[in-house]
């Protein structure tokens, strides 16, 4: 009986834990100066702004100007990166020839505030006010694009605003299968309340959608890419990248990634 007892009160500390150290858990956020460098190091032009949301947060970002375009890319990076370290994949994004805005969450880099589910959807909700208010782009011209972590707060934002597509890279369907590969004891991740429930959301897209996601992702199942993309309503294209890890498939994929998203750009002017 004691041995039950000694067990049920581990359990409940385990819980109790998950629960007051969650965001802590699910987030990491690197703050400036790390990972930092200017982006003219990468031949980018841009602009720093800082973006209010809605319950009054100051977060950062910056915004990769190209007069010649209408539409403009909403990028959202991965968890342990802030905009600084995202900067080569910019590079990379840049080519499409749209404008660009790379927005950095509460708490990380220069953002204010501290991170959590409800709040990187605030600050997602924020970035896209900034573009379409701001900005004053259409949000037919307005292709939200995130990576990793960043494909859970794109599909939500796409889920809920209109958009002129979906980009989504190396992401997973929900936050409660992801615990599920972390936790060894079952049902422990039913315990967070952070949901992170892509899997739902991204069928109440209403935009062309584009999933990629590597082969080799040792992060993220490249399993988990395949049913966002079975779940996801149509238009959509699911691009295998053989060979790529989780944060590589802008590189590896190198032409053919570029291609794809070149594609649902083009699209979208047509339509």
């Amino acid at each position: 009986m004691n041995v039950v007892i000694g067990l049920g009160a581990a359990l409940l500390l385990v819980v109790v834990a998950i629960r007051l150290l969650e965001n802590r858990l699910i987030f990491f956020p690197p703050r400036y100066p790390e990972g930092f460098e200017p982006p003219g190091s990468y031949g980018l032009k841009s602009e720093e702004v800082w973006i209010t949301t809605a319950d009054g947060v100051k977060i950062n970002a910056w915004f990769f100007p190209n007069a010649s375009s209408a539409e403009v890319l909403l990028c959202f990076h991965g968890n342990a990166e802030n905009i600084g370290y995202a900067l080569p994949r910019m590079k990379t994004l840049s080519r499409l020839g749209t404008n660009l805005l790379a927005v950095d969450y509460r708490g990380y880099g220069k953002s204010e505030g501290s991170p959590s589910e409800p709040g990187v959807y605030r600050d997602a909700e924020a970035a896209y006010r900034y573009l379409t208010v701001g900005r004053g782009f259409s949000p037919k011209n307005i292709l939200i694009y995130g990576q990793s972590l960043g494909g859970a707060v794109a599909i939500d934002l796409a889920s809920k605003r209109d958009c002129g597509g979906l980009v989504v890279e190396s992401s997973f369907t929900s936050g409660r299968d992801m615990a599920r590969r972390v936790f060894i004891i079952p049902l422990l991740e039913y315990v967070p309340k952070s949901r992170f429930d892509s899997i739902a959301k991204i069928a109440k897209v209403r935009a062309p959608v584009l999933i990629l996601h590597g082969t080799q992702d040792e992060g993220i199942p490249f399993s988990m890419g395949e049913k966002l993309y079975q779940a996801a309503p149509e238009p959509k294209r699911f691009l295998p990248v053989p060979g790529a890890g989780h944060s590589d498939v802008f590189l590896t994929g190198g032409e053919h990634y570029l291609a794809a998203l070149k594609d649902l750009v083009e699209a979208r002017v047509s339509r």
